[in-house]
């Protein structure tokens, strides 16, 4: 088993790596687009990316990936618990540093931190989590990063600061793409996008009342613009059902047909619910 996941080590896709399969061999990529690229060109047998952050909402990118391809499909997922550390060169002093260095969405889920311990310090965005560890070592000013712990371990920082996010309940969901997705687990999730051709009150209403009518739980749904027009939108929803299911493909087949496009973006084995940290 060949895993890509967007590097280098010591971010947390790399984690959501481990966590989905130690055994297997690491691949590394500078970009969620070349990870996914690697999949679809079998360079890797399957990728894990990033979908959403539990504070910030949609990854975007994958989305749209998505949207586009048909030859990749969501086959799992799983849920990182983010605990963003600030760590410095050893030696470094807290009110020494002038910029600290992260991810953007990571520098926003630590905000009031920022402000309030490091109201001194310019925040600059990094590729990710482990570069940031890498600007702020090459930096030629006193500077910060704010990372996961194995970063510090990978490249010799300092830990001077733990937790320092804004919520305690921050999780970051990955997904598992690969060329097909999984059989029935009886405990599924199935993802799927349409659009409509017309515009007309009601048209959404009448869809997800499918799922009402089979009693099918939708744990999750968001709009990406078409790119068209405005005014045009791709609507995705996540629910607990297996397309193979007989409800879950009686399902598919009425939205299918409510929709001037339709498409699956696979079933998987549902995760457990995460549960509430303090």
């Amino acid at each position: 088993m060949r895993l890509g996941y967007l590097g280098p080590a010591g971010t947390y896709s790399e984690e959501a790596a481990y966590m989905h399969r130690p055994d297997a061999e690491m691949i590394t990529y500078p970009s969620i687009p070349a990870v996914i690229d690697a999949v679809e060109k079998r360079d890797v047998d399957q990728c894990v990316v990033p979908i959403e952050n539990s504070l910030h909402g949609a990854i975007t990118d994958v989305l749209d990936f998505l949207v586009r391809t048909d030859d990749i499909f969501i086959a799992g997922e799983l849920a990182v618990p983010v605990d963003h550390c600030l760590m410095v060169k050893p030696g470094t002093a807290l009110e020494d540093i002038t910029v600290v260095f992260s991810h953007p969405q990571s520098l926003g889920q630590s905000r009031l931190y920022l402000q309030s311990a490091l109201a001194h310090a310019q925040a600059v965005a990094s590729l990710s989590n482990a570069q940031a560890v890498i600007d702020m070592q090459e930096s030629d000013v006193p500077a910060g990063a704010l990372a996961p712990r194995r970063a510090a371990e990978i490249y010799g920082a300092e830990i001077i600061a733990e937790a320092v996010q804004d919520n305690p309940n921050n999780y970051t969901r990955f997904v598992v793409l690969d060329i097909k997705d999984r059989p029935p687990t009886g405990h599924d999730m199935t993802s799927v996008a349409f659009q409509f051709s017309g515009d007309e009150p009601g048209l959404l209403y009448r869809a997800l009342g499918v799922l009402t009518e089979n009693s099918i739980n939708m744990v999750k749904i968001e709009s990406r613009p078409t790119g068209e027009r405005l005014g045009r939108y791709t609507f995705l929803i996540d629910m607990e059902i297996h397309r193979e299911d007989p409800i879950g493909a009686e399902t598919i087949k009425r939205l299918r047909e409510m929709s001037s496009w339709f498409k699956v973006f696979g079933s998987y084995p549902r995760m457990e619910t995460l549960p509430i940290r303090h």
